[in-house]
């Protein structure tokens, strides 16, 4: 893998080309351009047979439909989320366009800023094909240890639960409820992830990796962290528009929350958190959501 294209230029797309470029020729491109090394178009990168895509997750069956055909790449999907409109999960949405032997996806505790200064650590590549995982494993450079997984919706289950767990967490902490209170609710948060893991067949071992636990203690427990961030904006009583314009980034969270409830909903699933985060972000008092949740004798 001597070459990769990553689209989208975001924080995350900006990290991992750097990443990449350790050990490979990267370029990078986005929707509108930017002065970071290895710019090119979008028709250069998609020349390119190694693509990472780093495009927000709801943006994605958009962006596939406008710019990709049955093309021949071998894809890394670096984005983490659930369609909030549809409740897709990103490899269904992927696989409409991308044969499945083409795709990876990436998993763990990655916050850009750290990746950028090359700090060090670990993350999963996921894919029904165990050559294609491999093949991008050994283009990540050596500050980041890489393990391959076959549990690709597991993992993408991980990814996308943490950052709506990572919402709570921020909203906890707002509330100045103290440190049991959120090693309690990330605790009760890797529960319900592993539940809804179970509804679609997930390893539940990908929970307790770094796909699962890995990410969501890191995700729910920093202020580098967007969706904590949005949970920490709600607890001041900011209106999610307020709390969005401020971030001025994506916050995966906040549209797989909505997901998560339409899937819950739809499939009898017990979410308690997951369901009082949607609750919140659509204008219910935080407080009256620790009530509902410390008044629940549900298991």
């Amino acid at each position: 893998m001597k070459k990769i294209a990553v689209i989208g230029a975001g924080k995350w797309g900006q990290a991992l080309a750097y990443a990449l470029r350790q050990k490979c020729e990267v370029v990078i491109t986005s929707r509108t351009e930017r002065d970071i090394p290895g710019f090119v178009s979008l028709d250069a990168a998609m020349e390119i047979e190694n693509i990472v895509m780093a495009i927000p997750a709801q943006a994605v069956r958009e962006w596939l439909g406008k710019h990709y055909g049955m093309g021949d790449h071998n894809i890394l999907v670096a984005a983490k989320g659930i369609e909030a409109e549809t409740g897709a999960f990103l490899n269904e949405i992927y696989e409409a366009f991308v044969p499945r032997t083409h795709l990876t996806y990436l998993s763990g505790p990655s916050f850009a800023k750290e990746v950028m200064e090359g700090l060090p650590t670990a993350l999963v590549l996921n894919s029904h094909n165990r050559l294609a995982a491999t093949a991008w494993s050994e283009a990540f450079p050596d500050f980041i240890k890489t393990y391959v997984s076959t549990d690709v919706i597991g993992a993408e289950i991980g990814g996308a639960y943490k950052n709506v767990i990572a919402i709570a967490g921020g909203i906890c902490d707002g509330l100045k409820l103290g440190e049991n209170a959120r090693a309690s609710l990330i605790a009760r948060g890797l529960v319900e992830m592993a539940r809804f893991g179970r509804e679609f067949g997930a390893n539940e071992e990908t929970f307790l990796s770094l796909s699962g636990a890995g990410d969501l203690f890191l995700t729910a427990s920093s202020k580098l962290s967007r969706n904590f961030r949005v949970g920490l904006g709600l607890a001041e009583g900011k209106t999610l528009d307020e709390i969005l314009e401020e971030l001025g980034e994506v916050a995966e969270g906040v549209g797989t929350a909505k997901a998560l409830h339409t899937i819950a909903k739809t499939n009898d699933i017990y979410l308690p958190i997951a369901n009082e985060v949607y609750a919140i972000l659509e204008g219910k008092d935080p407080m009256e959501s620790l009530k509902d949740l410390l008044n629940n004798r549900r298991r």
